[in-house]
């Protein structure tokens, strides 16, 4: 009879770590699902920019080589990127398009530019995306984050390498109480 417990405590012990290791797989790819929807949604806004450029080249070649020379720059971004690698292109786009601000202000005529106004909602537009999608990715990895550090799933967790995950940073500037003086 004791052999017969045994089995069975054994048994339920192997099937509640399949449990947990099967979720911790799940989490960890919602995870890599956030990270890699994010990378799509950063190509195309640094599509967006690319073109915004291209009409800078018939304004000023130097500016138009110093943009095109940063936006070489960029790094994709996918499943198996990290916060890290994230924030540092975040970084990267805020420089050209700091720097394309900065030529749009010497050059107006770009504002008028049909192609300008269309590249520039497209940007805005994947801005937007990315940040939703960074919002998404924080709540995932809290998610898993919160998983693998809890008794006991942690210990299976440990078993078999899963790590915590970084969280992308949040905009200095937009962290703040925004001024409501008109």
């Amino acid at each position: 009879m004791g052999i017969i417990i045994a089995i069975a405590v054994v048994a339920l012990l192997v099937l509640w770590v399949i449990s947990v290791q099967r979720k911790l797989v799940n989490k960890d790819e919602l995870c890599q699902n956030a990270m890699s929807t994010i990378g799509v949604q950063q190509e195309s806004r640094w599509d967006a920019l690319t073109g915004m450029v291209e009409l800078i080249k018939s304004y000023n070649e130097h500016e138009y080589n110093t943009l095109r020379d940063t936006i070489a720059q960029r790094r994709p971004i996918d499943s198996s990127s990290t916060a890290e690698q994230v924030d540092a292109q975040e970084d990267l786009m805020g420089q050209v398009m700091s720097r394309l601000n900065v030529v749009v202000e010497q050059y107006p005529d770009i504002k008028a530019n049909a192609n300008y106004a269309i590249a520039m909602e497209a940007v805005d537009k994947y801005t937007n995306m990315v940040r939703t999608s960074k919002m998404v990715y924080n709540d995932t990895a809290t998610n898993y984050n919160k998983l693998i550090r809890q008794i006991p799933d942690s210990i299976v967790a440990s078993l078999f390498g899963f790590k915590v995950r970084d969280y992308l940073k949040t905009e200095e500037q937009k962290t703040g109480m925004p001024s409501l003086n008109i």
